[in-house]
C-alpha cells in the first residue's frame, strides 16, 4: 500500500493561499493517512476528525474571503502534554482525564496563525523515557523500521511527521525529548530557548527544564512552526527577546568556530558513543569544515551538571503525579520517581535551581572560544520496541543513559539546540547530531542547519512505503 504524503508546512500554506487546494482536502488526506497507519505506527492518542474538518471548513471560508495567515488552513499535530480545548491531556498516562477547558498558550498561538489541530500525538508516561510505549496507548513505531522505537518522549509527533501524516508537529523537550526522536526518525528538531514557546498553563514545566519545540522534515518548516507557536502568556516567568526564526533560513551563518564534542557529560552510569554513530557525526563535522568553518574537537566544561538535573526532573514528575486522576494506575517507575521528587523538592531543589547561574557563566565562557557545538544527539541508534519498556527503574536509567547521554545538559541550561539528520546505520536506522549554542542563539543554529541541509538534501529521503500497510499492529 502506498499513501500520499503531506506536503511541507510552507508549501501547504502557499498552496492554500494560492487557491490550489482547500483546507478540507488537506485535512481529509491527513485523516486518511492517520487512519491507514494508526494500527501500525500508532502515532496518535487523539484524532480530532470531526472538529478538524469543521476547522478546515472555517479556514476555507476565511481564505475565500481574502484572509491570510502564516498557517491558515494547514493541519498540524501537537503532543499530548499540551492542552487542546475539549480534549483530555493524559500525557501518556492511563486513567480518565477531564477535557481541558481551554487551549494551552502554544496551541492558542497555532490557532491564531490559522493552523488546524488535527490531533494529539502519543508520548510515554509523563515524558520520562526515550521510547513511546505504554499500556495506556500501546507502542508507537518508527516509520523507518517498525521493529524499532521512534524515540521519546515526543515519539508520536516524530512518527507522524516522518511518515508524512502531517507536515509538522509540536513536541516538548525535557531531556532531549524533541531532539532524540528527531534524530531517530531523520527529522529537524528544534529545542528553542526556555520560554520561546510558552508551556502555559504551567509557567515552568518540570522546574524549567522542559520546553516546547518543533519537528519537521526541513529547517524552513521547523522554523515556520516555531514562529507560529512562539510567544508568551502574560504570567510566563521566562520571556526571551523576540525572534523571527524563518528570517534565519537561507542567511549565511558566516565562518564559524565549531567545537566537535564527542565525550558524554559525566553521569553516574558510564556511557560510550557507539563507533557507528561517531562515524556519522564526524562526517557531518567534515562537511562543516568543507563549507569553510573551523572545526576542532573540544568539550564544554560540564562538570557535575547532572547533580542539578535530577532534583528538577523528579520534582516535576511529582507535580504531574499530583494532578493525575488515578495515580495507582501509573507505572511503578513513575511512582518511584515521584517519591524521589518529593524527597528532593525542598533544599536540594533550591540548590539545583541556584546552580544554573554558575553553570551559565562557566559553560557560557566556552562560547568565547567557539560559536557552536556539534555533538551526537544520541550514543546509539533507535532501540527495538520493548527493549526498555518493561525494565525496572535502575535498569531503565542505565539503558537510557547508555543510549541518550548527550541531550539533557541543554535542558538544565535552558539554551537552544537543533537536531539535524546525520545519516543511517545498521541498514537503515536514522541517527542525528545536535547543533548547540548559548542563550538566544536560535537564529545562528537555524542558519547553520539550513546551510547543511542545502548541501546534504536529507529531506529528499522518505521511509519505506510498505510500513503503512505491513507494520506490526500496535
Amino acid at each position: 500500500m502506498t499513501l500520499d504524503r503531506a506536503q511541507g508546512l510552507a508549501e501547504s500554506a502557499r498552496a492554500l493561499a494560492a487557491g490550489e487546494v482547500t483546507s478540507r482536502r488537506l485535512v481529509e488526506r491527513a485523516l486518511a493517512r492517520i487512519d491507514a497507519t494508526q494500527g501500525s505506527l500508532n502515532a496518535f492518542r487523539i484524532v480530532r476528525a470531526e472538529a478538524a474538518l469543521a476547522e478546515a471548513d472555517a479556514a476555507d471560508r476565511e481564505l475565500a474571503a481574502g484572509a491570510r495567515g502564516p498557517l491558515l488552513g494547514v493541519p498540524v499535530a501537537v503532543k499530548d502534554d499540551m492542552d487542546v480545548a475539549g480534549e483530555p491531556t493524559a500525557f501518556g498516562c492511563p486513567g480518565a482525564f477531564p477535557p481541558a477547558a481551554e487551549d494551552g498558550e502554544a496551541v492558542r498561538r497555532l490557532r491564531a496563525a490559522g493552523a488546524v489541530i488535527i490531533g494529539k500525538t502519543n508520548t510515554c508516561e509523563l515524558g520520562q523515557w526515550p521510547f513511546t510505549e505504554g499500556p495506556a496507548f500501546g507502542d508507537t513505531r518508527n516509520p523507518w523500521h517498525a521493529d524499532h522505537s521512534p524515540g521519546g518522549s515526543s515519539g508520536g509527533s516524530a512518527a507522524a511527521v516522518a511518515a508524512g501524516l502531517v507536515p509538522a508537529a509540536l513536541g516538548s523537550d525535557g531531556a532531549g525529548s524533541v531532539r532524540i526522536p528527531a534524530s531517530w526518525t531523520h527529522l529537524i528538531g528544534i529545542k528553542p530557548q526556555r520560554g520561546r514557546i510558552s508551556t502555559w498553563p504551567r509557567g515552568e514545566a518540570f522546574q524549567g527544564i522542559t520546553v516546547n519545540g518543533t519537528l519537521a522534515r526541513t529547517v524552513a518548516d521547523a522554523a515556520l512552526l516555531l514562529d507560529a507557536a512562539s510567544g508568551n502568556h502574560a504570567l510566563d516567568p521566562h520571556q526571551p527577546p523576540a525572534l523571527t526564526a524563518s528570517d534565519a533560513v537561507g542567511r549565511d551563518p558566516g565562518r564559524l568556530r565549531i567545537a566537535l564534542s564527542l565525550k558524554p557529560p559525566f553521569t553516574a552510569v558510564p556511557a560510550r558513543l557507539q563507533p557507528k554513530v561517531r562515524a556519522r557525526v564526524v562526517e557531518l563535522a567534515e562537511k562543516l569544515a568543507a563549507l569553510g568553518h573551523t572545526v576542532e574537537e573540544a568539550d564544554p566544561p560540564y562538570g557535575q551538571i547532572g547533580l542539578t538535573f535530577v532534583p528538577r526532573a523528579t520534582a516535576g514528575i511529582a507535580e504531574h503525579v499530583r494532578d493525575t486522576p488515578e495515580p495507582a494506575l501509573l507505572d511503578r517507575r513513575t511512582r518511584d520517581a515521584a517519591r524521589l521528587g518529593r524527597l528532593l523538592g525542598g533544599a536540594p531543589l533550591r540548590v539545583a535551581r541556584r546552580a544554573e547561574a554558575a553553570l551559565h557563566r562557566r559553560i557560557g565562557g566556552f562560547f568565547g572560544t567557539y560559536d557552536v557545538i556539534l555533538a551526537p544527539t544520541t550514543a546509539a541508534p533507535p532501540p527495538r520496541i520493548g527493549s526498555m519498556a518493561n525494565l525496572g527503574g535502575l535498569a531503565t536509567d542505565r539503558a537510557m543513559i547508555a543510549a541518550c547521554p548527550y541531550a539533557w545538559p541543554w535542558n538544565v541550561l535552558g539554551w537552544p539546540g537543533v537536531n539535524v539528520p546525520a545519516g543511517f546505520v545498521d541498514g537503515g536506522l536514522p541517527v542525528g547530531a545536535q547543533l548547540l549554542g548559548p542563550g538566544n542563539s536560535e537564529a545562528l543554529l537555524i542558519s547553520l542547519a539550513a546551510q547543511l541541509e542545502a548541501e546534504l538534501r536529507w529531506h529528499e529521503l522518505w521511509p519505506p512505503d510498505h510500513l503503512a500497510a505491513d507494520a506490526p499492529a500496535a
